[in-house]
Order: structure tokens, then C-alpha cells, then sequence
């Protein structure tokens, strides 16, 4: 039997597209990992935000509570000092809790923007790899039709979009472009 000689470019074919393959799959898998991250974190700095709403609503409800009882206060006769006493006290509580609850709404408002920082991180990485995939994923098609057809300018030109891919590929861990 005669064997057909075998072009030596197809086993560079083959080997380019096994790397693009691998790339691939890890772009997928890095890709969704940085895609499941920033939906998290996009839920916890929700929950924050909402956690921060509602410290304000409560420091809010014990100003006026305060102001209602201040005003009150200057109405009482002179003769109710232990009345007065009882006012002011409270006043003095709703104060400290006002306070409280504007420096946690401090904190919660700090938590919540670091949080929405990873979730944009995570964005631009998952972005990346995003786009890494569909330039790996046109390589390897075109390679596989280069293979097929024995057409090597279809290889150069999956190589090229391979190349594109790769070059996201890294982008995806590195955040250069």
C-alpha cells in the first residue's frame, strides 16, 4: 500500500490547535469563576447598600425623635424637674444612638464601595477571558477546516486569531489592555 506523505505543517496545525483548546478551556473556566465573583459581590454590596439605607432610616427616626422632645421640653413648666429630667436623659439616649448609627452607616457605605471595587475587577477579568474564548474558539475552528481541507492560509489565518485569543487569554490574569 502506498501511504499519502504526511505535510509536516500539519502536525504544527495540531499542535497549535491542542494549545488553543487548552486556552480555551481555561478562559471558560476562569472566565466563569470571575462572572460567578462579580455577581456575588454584587449581591453582598446590595445587601450593604440596603444595611446602610436602613441605619439611615433609623438615625433619621432618632433625630426627629430627639427634635420632638426638645421642643417639648422648652414647653414644660419650671415646676417639673423630674419631668424634665426624664426628657432630657432620653434626649441624650436618642443622641447616642443618632451617632451610632451614623458611623456604622459610615462603615457599611465603606464596605459596600469596596465591594462594588471587586465586583468591577472581577468585570474587567471576565471580560477578558470573555473575549479570549471567541478568538480561541474561531482558531480552532479554522484550524480544524485547515486540517480538513489541507489548506494552509486557512491555518495562518486561525493562527492569527489564535494569536488574538492568547493575547486576551493573558489579559485575563494580567489587566493590560
Amino acid at each position: 500500500m502506498l501511504e499519502e506523505k504526511k505535510d509536516a505543517w500539519l502536525n504544527y496545525l495540531a499542535l497549535t490547535t491542542i494549545i488553543f483548546a487548552v486556552c480555551a478551556t481555561l478562559s471558560t473556566f476562569k472566565g466563569g469563576g470571575f462572572s460567578t465573583k462579580s455577581v456575588i459581590t454584587q449581591a453582598q454590596a446590595s445587601d450593604e447598600w440596603a444595611y446602610y439605607q436602613s441605619k439611615g432610616i433609623k438615625s433619621y427616626i432618632y433625630q426627629l425623635q430627639a427634635e420632638k422632645l426638645e421642643l417639648d421640653l422648652m414647653g414644660l413648666k419650671p415646676d417639673t424637674a423630674k419631668l424634665s429630667s426624664i426628657y432630657t436623659d432620653k434626649i441624650t439616649d436618642y443622641k447616642k444612638k443618632i451617632e451610632k448609627y451614623e458611623k456604622e452607616k459610615t462603615e457599611s457605605q465603606q464596605k459596600a464601595k469596596a465591594l462594588e471595587a471587586v465586583r468591577d475587577e472581577a468585570q474587567v477579568h471576565s471580560k477578558a477571558f470573555g473575549i479570549a474564548v471567541i478568538y480561541l474558539q474561531i482558531a480552532i475552528l479554522l484550524s480544524s477546516i485547515a486540517g480538513l481541507l489541507k489548506k494552509k492560509a486557512i491555518w495562518y489565518g486561525g493562527v492569527a486569531a489564535g494569536l488574538v485569543g492568547l493575547v486576551y487569554f493573558a489579559d485575563g490574569f494580567l489587566v493590560f489592555i
